[in-house]
């Protein structure tokens, strides 16, 4: 099952050949709005990133609503749609990730840790999936779910990051990794980036995954009742 709706996710999105343009554009974009302050167009690249994958996702999830409650009533695995499908977005984000990671290779030199923008990306990625797919549950029609992801990621570039409440933000993560791939002195950017992105990314999976769950349970039927005159003719 978990086979099937990756190919079939991958084929879903394949279709979609305008926005898959766009999405990969987008973050080119972030990123050369800025490219003269190597922290910030890095910063950009990565919450654009994380939006185009976020809208993938939630397209792919939108797409297939109807679809996987047909696959459901005929015994198919709500876990394996859900994972099959996350799957999908996931393998094309990554390649996005890594396409990014060489256009920033090929015009930043002076990078203490220039891996640290590949995991950077990586975890754009991770995150965004999971939360496109959330948003999909909330909300079912694209154009709204996708302005609703833009102004989680506007909020991720207004608010101060240095602010409590900016850690319950998803993508908080991105900005202290940013930290540890541009500075020599980060501190403890790596620690706290990647503790802030698995508990969200653990946080936005089972969630995410509990809900399709539910989403997809089986509903079942009360028994139909006979009349009294169809129970009398039954006993006869």
């Amino acid at each position: 099952m978990i086979a099937a709706e990756y190919i079939t996710g991958l084929h879903e999105l394949s279709r979609r050949r305008m926005a898959l343009l766009f999405i990969l554009l987008l973050p080119m974009a972030f990123y050369l709005v800025r490219i003269d302050v190597h922290w910030q167009a890095i910063r950009f690249l990565s919450i654009g990133v994380g939006w185009a994958i976020a809208t993938l996702s939630l397209f792919s999830h939108v797409a297939s609503r109807h679809m996987d409650r047909r696959l459901t009533a005929i015994g198919g695995s709500p876990t394996g749609m859900f994972l099959g499908r996350q799957l999908a977005v996931l393998s094309i984000g990554v390649a996005i990730a890594v396409a990014y990671f060489g256009v920033v290779a090929a015009t930043q030199h002076k990078l203490p840790r220039l891996g640290g923008v590949l995991v950077l990306l990586l975890m754009a990625v991770f995150i965004a999936v999971p939360l496109g797919a959330l948003v999909a549950m909330l909300i079912t029609r694209e154009l709204e779910g996708a302005l609703a992801l833009l102004f989680v990621m506007a909020l991720q570039l207004l608010i101060d990051p240095v602010k409590d409440y900016a850690k319950l933000l998803p993508m908080w993560s991105t900005r202290e990794i940013t930290t540890w791939a541009i500075q020599d002195q980060p501190g403890d950017a790596l620690g706290n980036g990647l503790t802030h992105f698995l508990v969200y990314f653990a946080a936005l999976a089972v969630i995410t995954w509990l809900a399709t769950i539910i989403r997809l349970r089986p509903m079942r039927l009360p028994k139909p009742e006979l009349n009294p005159a169809a129970r009398s003719a039954s006993v006869r």
